[in-house]
């Protein structure tokens, strides 16, 4: 359906342009070749020709053709503000109706004898002011701020950074219709700030390389394209889904009832919460950012044992100031300014409670860090929080299947997606795929009791369409990452962290240090 409004707007605009260019001194079949056409606006109304080049990118363009729109509807005596805005919004209906009217073709404003009002020279300003700035956003360099610890300590909380498109090269945009510079709602309200009348492909124009292991990667979030608005990115709705299953199964066993297949539990629990919550589906560019560090790349074998990330059978890279969490006591109160003044450890991150002969800490920080506060005198251990392995499975933690009993310190071993590259599928390997197949590269799945199908055919095995990766947090122990919802797909990478260009700290005061000019400038490691 959509493709026959586009085909119907496209007739317009040429049947439009074939009529009013003879007006204007030009010939009609001008007005019938894509692009060229548009140079013949810029030629009739005296405009620069690279305007034409504006077109190209998309969601710049929808601005550059509303520009277009206005000024050749001027060149023909439409300068009211009634036929403006029919020309801006409806150009595929006003062209061709004032084509086939006895409009006659009176120019370019002329500015020697119309001045501009103040009010249109600031309107002009700020729709090519946005036009630039949109171009920079889109397909250059990107403003991003740090609202969490999961970075810690190579990005802190108000980092404010700028994020290279150049470097993996920039994504087209796949939803054009949207407000320029408001990712995917309007501020203060729920109201999305996008229309998806149009769809591009994902597409991504060549760039300086690829992503290598330990880049700090800005990206989509993979699981937030089904988004619950009571949680907005608290929660994914994958989560709670999740969470509801666990809930159900609990129920099945205190009642004495025999448990059901996971299909069963998923289906109902999708079911209940889409029937009683409000949510909404995102397309995969106007998803919430996430920032980590990618640790593995496509056919990279991961695994974590004890805590520590290995790649390929190798201990994988430790930045510089890595944090885990550790469990800390202590005979009395911990003061958390003097934890910030002493071990740079935020606020936010400390988790307390008092014990029959004391305080229990888990605080994140880094090695350093936890050498420092062994030598506080009230504090009688500081030990490595590593979780142990499970012997029932923790749905949160990928692959979220009741088969696995990973946890966020005893995960894999698995082999990061490559794309061209197939796997064999069966019933036990299938959690760690289905979404993949399903969701990030479009195929109808059904697992049966007879086999997996895809595309309602029998398969026994896939070949991925996509390069994957995986990503984690510098502060392992304080990371929403790959470990709990898994890969993260080349069309979901945004950019490469580049520089931070401003870092305020927000626990302080603006005279206690909140600037932190050390940081201001500096490239993250």
């Amino acid at each position: 359906m959509n493709y026959v409004i586009y085909a119907v707007i496209a007739a317009g605009y040429l049947l439009g342009f074939y009529l009013l260019f003879p007006k204007a001194g030009r010939k009609s079949w001008e007005g019938l070749i894509p692009g060229y056409n548009f140079y013949v606006v810029t030629k009739i109304t005296q405009k620069p020709w690279w305007w034409v080049f504006l077109l190209i990118f998309p969601g710049i363009n929808i601005l550059m053709l509303m520009v277009f729109n206005s000024v050749l509807a001027s060149s023909f005596g439409k300068r009211d503000k009634k036929s403006q805005i029919y020309a801006i919004f409806l150009p595929f209906i006003a062209f061709p109706q004032w084509g086939n009217q006895d409009v006659e073709f009176v120019g370019p404003i002329d500015r020697t004898v119309y001045k501009k009002t103040t009010m249109r020279e600031w309107g002009d300003a700020i729709v090519f002011a946005v036009i630039a700035a949109s171009i920079i956003r889109t397909y250059f360099l990107e403003a991003f701020t740090i609202p969490t610890g999961s970075m810690e300590k190579s990005l802190l909380i108000g980092d404010y950074l700028f994020v290279s498109k150049m470097a993996y090269g920039p994504k087209m945009p796949e939803t054009p219709l949207s407000i320029p510079f408001f990712h995917h709602s309007v501020p203060g309200n729920k109201v999305q700030s996008y229309l998806e009348w149009i769809k591009l492909p994902y597409y991504r124009l060549p760039g300086f390389g690829d992503v290598e292991r330990n880049d700090i990667v800005v990206f989509n979030y993979p699981e937030g394209d089904t988004v619950l608005l009571q949680y907005q990115s608290e929660r994914s709705y994958n989560q709670v889904v999740r969470d509801e299953i666990y809930r159900m199964k609990q129920n099945e066993v205190m009642g004495g009832r025999e448990l059901r297949s996971d299909q069963y539990y998923n289906k109902l629990a999708r079911k209940l919460i889409k029937d009683n919550l409000e949510y909404t589906v995102r397309p995969v560019d106007k998803r919430e950012h996430y920032i980590k560090r990618c640790v593995a790349v496509p056919g990279d074998e991961i695994y974590v044992e004890h805590g520590k990330l290995h790649i390929n059978g190798e201990t994988a890279y430790i930045p510089t100031e890595f944090q885990y969490r550790y469990r800390v006591r202590s005979s009395s109160f911990l003061n958390k300014k003097i934890l910030k003044d002493k071990l740079n450890i935020n606020y936010q991150d400390i988790q307390a409670s008092q014990t029959e002969d004391g305080y229990l800490y888990y605080v994140p920080m880094t090695l350093r860090a936890a050498k420092k506060m062994e030598e506080f005198g009230s504090v009688s251990e500081v030990t490595l929080d590593v979780s142990q392995k499970k012997m029932s499975p923790i749905l949160h933690i990928f692959p979220n299947s009741s088969q696995y009993n990973w946890t966020e310190d005893y995960w894999g071993p698995l082999v990061v997606p490559k794309k061209g590259t197939s796997v064999e599928l069966n019933a036990t390997n299938i959690p760690f795929y289905e979404r993949i197949i399903s969701v990030y590269e479009g195929h109808k799945l059904n697992v049966k009791e007879d086999g997996i199908y895809i595309d309602d055919e029998l398969a026994n095995n896939y070949t991925f369409e996509m390069d994957y990766y995986f990503l984690m947090g510098d502060s392992r122990h304080n990371s929403a990452d790959s470990r709990f919802w898994g890969f993260v797909p080349e069309n979901h990478v945004v950019g490469k962290a580049a520089f931070i260009w401003l870092s305020l700290d927000p626990e302080l005061g603006w005279f206690d240090g909140r600037i932190r000019f050390s940081r201001l400038f500096s490239i993250p490691e």
